[in-house]
């Protein structure tokens, strides 16, 4: 192993070194400073005589003196299935005070695609027990489904109650030891230490850290390591899924401080930046994160993605969620005016969107009326919602009693049905029939999208109580 004292230049986080061999893109380097530390980098470019190395513990203490070693080896993560319950860094070190992590084997974390030919096609029903999302837009095995959101909501609070109540329920039934088969993998990337504390108080008051495993990078963590964060994390849930059965949900929050990272090494590159400054190739490193789910004929296990983001200026249209809703199949809105209403969790279902629900709900999935119920559901919040820009024109005693119905059924749906806190489990049947209650307010006439025989079955007249 050459050792390189030829350090030229320090940019930010990166450091350029001339060398008199070839080094391949993506090695992993070792630089000693004069005082006997040790950083970890990347080679992240690599031409005829100089490579620029992003160095993940930041560059301080490096100068002209320090030596560079190149390792000849991608970056790896030591996996196995000891793993769960463990809560590591953003370079994959513990930090829990557990012992040292004896792996089964070491994956490169680049991983490989998914063989288009080998995927299984996502067709089974995960169930959260958040009405919004199990009801509306439901989440199935091996989809990505981001969540979409804004500075200052409760999305974490959300992403802590998929993590904890997430279940696959054909597994339930059979097993004696519930859930045993689902394993989650958090990655959080640029989080403050307060919101570290919640979560990590959070996983350990509920057990959910059992069957976990969490990679921490905070806000004063280099920023060069949270472009290697998601990658071990969608690595380790590869192993687990595919290699040892289990169904995992990876849960990324939050998806722009990764995509800050990535204008600030341009930057330091010295790229020509594309829209509002972030690289060119963006979409092509979101979709080799994202298209990390999936499913694959004959394995048991799926990997499954709830992405967080949060929308700069709560704009749809910033290239981070632009290109985020491109490559994903969806994804779950957080509203403004839901949270100010006090409505937990403040889901608007409106916008939201899950492209695979269809094939992920009706008989022997979840319930034979659930698409019906969620296509009138759709139809009556949006008629109810539609009045209330008109009730703030002409007032309420201009509308018929009809168009009242639906106002009270806007409201009642908010109140009833989103509205659940972060403590509640709700099963798919109970929000089903939450559903049928509040559909239950409207006139038999008006429910134009159910089927004649589930009208008979499950509706019933204001003020009576629903069939199971």
């Amino acid at each position: 192993m050459k050792e390189y004292q030829t350090i030229t230049e320090i940019s930010g986080p990166l450091v350029f070194a001339e060398v008199d061999e070839a080094i391949g893109y993506d090695e992993i380097v070792e630089i000693e400073t004069p005082n006997g530390e040790t950083k970890r980098g990347q080679v992240l470019e690599s031409s005829e005589g100089v490579v620029a190395i992003q160095v993940f513990e930041g560059t301080e203490g490096i100068d002209r003196k320090s030596s560079v070693r190149f390792l000849g080896e991608t970056m790896k993560m030591p996996v196995t299935e000891d793993l769960l319950g463990r809560v590591l860094d953003g370079s994959g070190r513990p930090i829990d005070g557990g012992p040292d992590i004896v792996p089964d084997e070491r994956r490169d974390i680049v991983g490989a695609a998914i063989n288009p030919y080998s995927r299984e096609y996502p067709e089974e029903f995960i169930q959260t027990g958040v009405s919004a999302i199990d009801g509306m837009n439901t989440l199935v095995r091996g989809q990505k489904l981001p969540i979409f959101s804004a500075s200052g909501l409760p999305h974490n609070d959300l992403a802590l109650q998929v993590a904890r109540q997430a279940t696959v329920p054909e597994e339930d039934e059979g097993e004696d030891d519930e859930g045993t088969e689902f394993a989650v993998i958090f990655g959080a990337m640029g989080i403050t230490a307060e919101e570290a504390n919640e979560f990590m108080d959070d996983f350990e008051r509920t057990g959910a850290l059992e069957r976990s495993v969490v990679f921490m990078n905070l806000a004063d963590d280099p920023a060069v390591e949270r472009t290697v964060t998601p990658r071990l994390a969608l690595t380790t849930a590869e192993y687990l899924a595919f290699d040892k059965g289990y169904h995992v949900l990876v849960i990324l929050t939050d998806m722009t401080n990764y995509c800050e990272a990535l204008r600030e090494i341009g930057a330091a590159r010295e790229e020509v930046p594309g829209r509002r400054g972030y690289p060119g190739y963006m979409y092509t490193d979101l979709a080799q994160l994202y298209e990390r789910a999936g499913r694959i004929e004959g394995r048991e296990g799926s990997v499954t993605q709830l992405p967080i983001l949060t929308m700069p200026g709560d704009d749809d249209t910033h290239p981070i969620p632009d290109l985020t809703g491109y490559i994903t199949e969806g994804q779950i809105m957080m509203d403004r005016d839901l949270n100010s209403q006090g409505v937990k969790p403040p889901v608007n279902v409106l916008p939201s969107l899950s492209r695979l629900m269809d094939d992920g709900i009706g008989e022997g999935l979840t319930r034979g009326d659930h698409a019906d119920v969620k296509d009138q559901l759709f139809a009556a919040y949006a008629e109810g919602e539609d009045l209330r820009d008109l009730v703030n024109i002409v007032g309420r005693e201009a509308l018929s009693e009809l168009d009242n119905k639906y106002l009270d059924f806007a409201d009642r749906f908010e109140e009833e049905f989103v509205q659940q806190g972060y403590d509640t489990d709700r099963t798919i049947d109970e929000t089903l029939d939450i559903g049928w209650d509040l559909l239950s307010t409207l006139p038999k006439e008006e429910l134009n999208r159910i089927d004649e025989d589930l009208i008979e079955e499950y509706y019933v007249e204001e003020g009576q109580a629903v069939e199971a």
